[in-house]
């Protein structure tokens, strides 16, 4: 085997007699394949695979449910934004707080702490504000 020392020719590296490994005919496929080493590969295999899809569901099952509060409370929000200019133009509130009053029935529960925390707050107001006009 030859090495690259710079620019010219190439010159051979050296081994040392440790290191050297006995020159065989090369690559060799075994004559008769295990069938407790294919089993126990696909065991292996189906291990991995089924643990990688469990942690694959729970990530987005929980990227779903931070999805579906964080969607719930910008509804929300639109909503008393909605109640607010209906309020300072002296609009009808009915429609709005009927809406306020269906968002804040049902509020899906988010994974991360600090979303739940947010939409749980954003929640309070709207009942707050249903409580204040009747609704």
């Amino acid at each position: 085997m030859t090495g690259i020392d710079g620019i010219g020719r190439a010159t051979p590296t050296r081994s040392s007699a440790s290191t050297k490994r006995p020159q065989s005919g090369g690559f060799a496929v075994p004559a008769e394949p295990s069938a407790t080493g294919h089993a126990e590969a696909a065991t292996q295999t189906e291990e991995v695979a089924l643990t990688s899809m469990l942690s694959l569901q729970e990530l987005c099952g929980d990227a779903a449910a931070d999805r579906d509060a964080s969607r719930r409370g910008a509804d929300m929000l639109s909503a008393l934004a909605e109640l607010q200019r209906a309020l300072l133009g002296g609009v009808d509130t009915v429609e709005t707080m009927q809406r306020l009053a269906e968002l804040a029935a049902a509020v899906p529960r988010a994974a991360n702490p600090q979303l739940a925390a947010l939409v749980s707050a954003i929640n309070i107001r709207v009942r707050v504000e249903l409580a204040r006009r009747g609704g």
